[in-house]
């Protein structure tokens, strides 16, 4: 067993961060320094745009996303606003707008709510 080779393990990380940052300088010294520049910007920019897009997401989906009750079953479900979707009890067809849902219906049909009317007998 060669004593030497965990040696030079150990030390491996330490080389490699150590020959990174001699071309740094090199470069930095020939006049080459944009790129080192231009490296570094574009591993900004990949760490800032997954970030960026979440929170634009979230943004968006709270303008957008609507939780309201079906009108005909009265179950709460979630719709994207101005989109059409079915209700997930009753299945349903529906529009989402401003923030409520509204059957579609085809053109000329009349939507009637229907009331219990409970009816008393009199006694003669």
């Amino acid at each position: 067993m060669n004593p030497n080779r965990y040696r030079s393990i150990q030390f491996s990380g330490l080389r490699f961060w150590l020959i990174l940052l001699a071309v740094v300088w090199l470069l930095g010294t020939v006049g080459l320094g944009w790129i080192v520049k231009s490296v570094f910007i574009l591993i900004a920019v990949l760490l800032v745009t997954p970030i960026l897009a979440f929170l634009g997401f979230r943004w968006w989906l709270k303008r957008n996303l609507v939780m309201a009750q079906c009108p005909v079953c009265g179950v709460e479900s979630a719709g994207i606003n101005n989109t059409q979707m079915r209700c997930p009890s009753c299945s349903e067809p529906l529009k989402v707008e401003g923030n409520q849902f509204y059957r579609l219906t085809p053109p000329g049909t009349v939507d009637v709510n229907a009331i219990d009317v409970t009816v008393k007998q009199l006694n003669d």
